[in-house]
């Protein structure tokens, strides 16, 4: 890929992202993800080894990828950027996490679900180290809803609406879905680990995901809107290396 393509997409992406970071960003800092110790231990256990498989496959996908192909690194980093901004976007909750993108959709798209896997993870652990975002005993409920059930409903999602022909329909559909398939998780682990005195599980999954709705919606179909517009900017500059990656998305 040339250096003028990276220059354009760089340039005009962060034009776009630092504008939707204004544009979403409240005045006050809030806890991102599920907030540090928030959890009970045990959950936070649990999370944590349902995770680590997921990772050790998403290593050794992304190991596969940059030694086949090593000049995907830069678009590698680019997907990252992309993840790490959007998803250090920031509208408060009231249950304990917070509302935001997750920013993993173009990369899943481009590299397939267990790539982002891992570096949806390392995402996650800058922004809990670098930005008090989320946090570690929490990394691995974290991990499992945006780094891993995302990718993987945004790739199923992405590929049963390919066949139909209209891709950035696909694309959309696929970002927009994953993006509220990980805050469906969360609301879940949320609920599991917090039940409601009366009504148990059930009734605490339908609070935490109601209280969600309010902003998850808008912003899965702003999110997938974005990475249309990003996706265009690439295969606008970039035809012949989508072409190339076509193969690495079919990786696991």
């Amino acid at each position: 890929m040339s250096v003028r393509y990276y220059r354009r997409v760089v340039a005009v992406g962060g034009g776009v992202l630092v504008f939707f970071s204004l544009l979403l960003s409240p005045s006050v800092s809030y806890a991102m993800h599920i907030s540090e110790g928030f959890l009970p231990v045990q959950w936070a256990v649990f999370w944590w080894l349902v995770t680590i498989p997921f990772l050790v496959a998403g290593y050794r996908a992304l190991q596969k990828i940059t030694k086949d192909q090593p000049e995907v690194k830069l678009l590698l980093a680019l997907a990252a950027a992309f993840g790490f901004l959007l998803s250090a976007l920031k509208i408060p909750s009231v249950t304990g996490s917070c509302s935001h993108p997750t920013g993993i959709g173009l990369g899943t798209i481009l590299f397939g679900p267990s790539v982002m896997s891992i570096i949806g993870f390392l995402i996650l652990v800058f922004q809990a180290l670098l930005l008090a975002h989320g946090g570690l005993t929490t990394l691995g409920a974290n991990a499992f809803a945006m780094a891993i059930a995302g990718p993987w409903t945004t790739y199923v999602i992405y590929k049963i609406l390919k066949r139909t022909g209209k891709e950035k329909v696909a694309i959309f559909a696929a970002v927009a879905g994953g993006n509220l398939l990980t805050y469906l998780i969360t609301s879940i682990q949320l609920a599991i680990a917090f039940p409601a005195s009366g009504g148990g599980i059930m009734v605490s999954l339908a609070k935490f995901a109601g209280i969600f709705a309010l902003t998850q919606i808008p912003l899965s179909i702003s999110e997938g809107l974005l990475t249309v517009l990003v996706w265009n900017w690439i295969n606008a500059y970039a035809a012949e290396d989508l072409e190339k990656l076509k193969p690495l998305s079919q990786n696991r």
